[in-house]
């Protein structure tokens, strides 16, 4: 899926240069939980808003270097890759470095969200298992394969929770119901957490994935 589309131009960043004065006025223009700081056309890190009421708002960024978030992307990072980057960072905003390490723009949570929803995952009919077993016990093939056996359809499948030995997976499922599949999964010995033969869109899944909840909830 092709995101440099919405690589944002007109964030200016801060330079290490302005005070911090100058960076709290950005921010209350702003709603970035981060800043991006550049020198010379390089990032040189994100300075985050929840850091600013430690700061002399009479110094300058550069006295501040040490303080500075390092996160970002490249501009050919996969959409889930940048959006895995955006949870681990605890942001709203992700700077996009070409390939020479140049920094180009940012990407904003929204947007990048707002394509996610643009996914069969969310857009097809179908319904929502979730399924655990142990980490070294499963693989995607063999996922795949259960569905289809059941004349079922995979529209989409993650990783939504991965703790100790256990790894619980959250599957799209189209085409059919999800009783048979239930049924299969359990014979491969997967353990059902939960399915659901509606539709589930974003805020079912809010109740239910830690993982898409920590990306909807920064």
């Amino acid at each position: 899926m092709e995101i440099n589309s919405f690589i944002n131009y007109d964030v200016s960043p801060v330079s290490p240069d302005d005070t911090m004065k100058q960076v709290q006025e950005r921010f209350f223009e702003l709603v970035n939980t981060h800043l991006p700081v550049v020198k010379d056309g390089h990032l040189v890190g994100n300075i985050s808003e929840e850091d600013m009421g430690s700061f002399d708002l009479e110094k300058k960024v550069t006295d501040y270097l040490y303080a500075l978030d390092a996160f970002f992307v490249k501009e050919d990072t996969t959409w889930l890759e940048v959006l895995e980057e955006f949870a681990r960072s605890n942001t709203n905003m992700m700077p996009v470095l070409s390939a020479e390490g140049k920094y180009l723009g940012c990407y904003d949570l929204t947007d990048i969200m707002g394509l996610f929803r643009e996914t069969p995952f969310f857009n097809e009919p179908g319904g929502i298992l979730i399924v655990e077993k142990g980490s070294a016990d499963y693989t995607f093939s063999e996922i795949s394969q259960i569905v289809e056996s059941d004349n079922g359809k995979l529209l989409g499948a993650f990783i939504s929770r991965n703790e100790g030995d256990l790894v619980q997976l959250t599957l799209k499922v189209g085409n059919t119901g999800l009783n048979s599949i239930m049924q299969s999964f359990r014979r491969y010995g997967y353990n059902i957490v939960m399915g659901n033969e509606d539709d589930m869109y974003m805020d079912n899944l809010k109740e239910r994935s830690n993982y898409l909840r920590k990306f909807l909830n920064i």
